[in-house]
């Protein structure tokens, strides 16, 4: 199965709704390494690694959110793959890394 490295940027209510926390369960049960962070805009960024079809799963997912948020865009692109052994929540960025 093909790996498929994402990054994906999230805007709307998603910051003090759990947002990051649930993200990292959902790649955690998939399988998908990678991080999770706010960025001071009010995005939350994340990098998604793993097979394609759960990257996808994932991705899907941010696009909802969880319960309390309301996700008015989420954009993702195809970027060069990175090394990460598991899934972890970042410490707040003042701008995007990709």
């Amino acid at each position: 199965m093909a790996n498929l490295c994402l990054s994906v940027l999230v805007s709307g209510r998603v910051q003090g709704v759990w947002f990051r926390r649930f993200t990292q369960q959902k790649a955690e049960a998939y399988g998908v390494k990678g991080w999770v962070r706010n960025l001071t805009d009010g995005r939350v960024e994340a990098l998604l690694i793993g097979e394609e079809k759960n990257v996808r799963q994932v991705e899907a997912w941010m696009s909802q959110g969880p319960e309390l948020s309301n996700v008015v865009e989420c954009l993702s692109k195809v970027v060069e793959e990175q090394s990460c052994t598991s899934f972890e929540l970042l410490e707040d960025a003042s701008e995007a890394a990709f």
